[in-house]
């Protein structure tokens, strides 16, 4: 379970992100929509411990920076983090050993599906946007969080890789996990999930939950508020 509640973020004089508040619970997928600069990726990094804030987050009912709420999260950045000098095993070899895990075929199985099993030996440098981008999938998953973040997950990623990941996210939905989506690209995250919260210039402007009625598509809201003045 994820809850944020009342988080600000300020730079100085200016306010990225302000008194902003949602839950996700087990089992759900929440996708977190807004254009370029409506704060998304502040708020992902506040979650990830990543940026001091004002408010609190907890994770499975615990502060975002205690140790056990670390270790329940995963995390996929925007943009890939992979070492340079490290293999593309050595890196699932790491998260495993930085969590203290045993390695019971997850990283393999999750290697096949990104298809970098035969890639195993290649170094972070040698590998292209999209296959740095598929390692850092790997490397969230492969200790099994609890929790997991994913910001732009898509972007770089090949037919394929995006099918893969598309079926993971219904996967950890049906295995109880929390799924957090920050995306500005609405049809990739079409049907796929619960809760959806749309940020303008900080703050959230609009909330629905799958389970709505309301005729209007969430594309079609999405519009209407982040091109307007409008709030729903």
């Amino acid at each position: 379970m994820l809850n944020v509640n009342q988080v600000t973020k300020k730079y100085g004089k200016l306010t990225a992100v302000q008194n902003v508040s949602f839950q996700i619970g087990n089992g759900e997928i929440a996708v977190l929509l807004g254009p370029n600069g409506a704060g998304k990726s502040t708020i992902i990094k506040c979650i990830s411990g990543l940026l001091r804030f004002d408010g609190e987050i907890q994770i499975n009912g615990l502060g975002n920076k205690t140790l056990e709420a670390k270790r329940a999260l995963g995390y996929v950045p925007e943009m890939p983090a992979v070492y340079d000098m490290l293999t593309v095993r050595e890196h699932l070899e790491f998260i495993l050993r930085a969590y203290r895990m045993e390695d019971d075929g997850t990283a393999d199985a999750l290697l096949e599906r990104f298809e970098l099993f035969d890639k195993h030996d290649k170094l972070g440098k040698e590998l292209s946007k999209g296959m740095q981008q598929k390692l850092s999938i790997c490397c969230a998953l492969v200790h099994r969080p609890s929790v997991i973040i994913f910001d732009e997950p898509m972007v770089g990623l090949d037919p394929h890789a995006i099918k893969q990941l598309k079926e993971i996210f219904l996967e950890l939905r049906d295995s109880g996990v929390t799924v957090l989506i920050s995306t500005h690209m609405i049809d990739s995250v079409e049907n796929y999930w619960d809760k959806a919260y749309i940020m303008k210039d900080g703050a959230f402007v609009a909330e629905r939950s799958a389970s709505d009625t309301n005729e209007e598509s969430l594309e079609t809201l999405f519009f209407r508020l982040t091109e307007s003045g409008e709030s729903a």
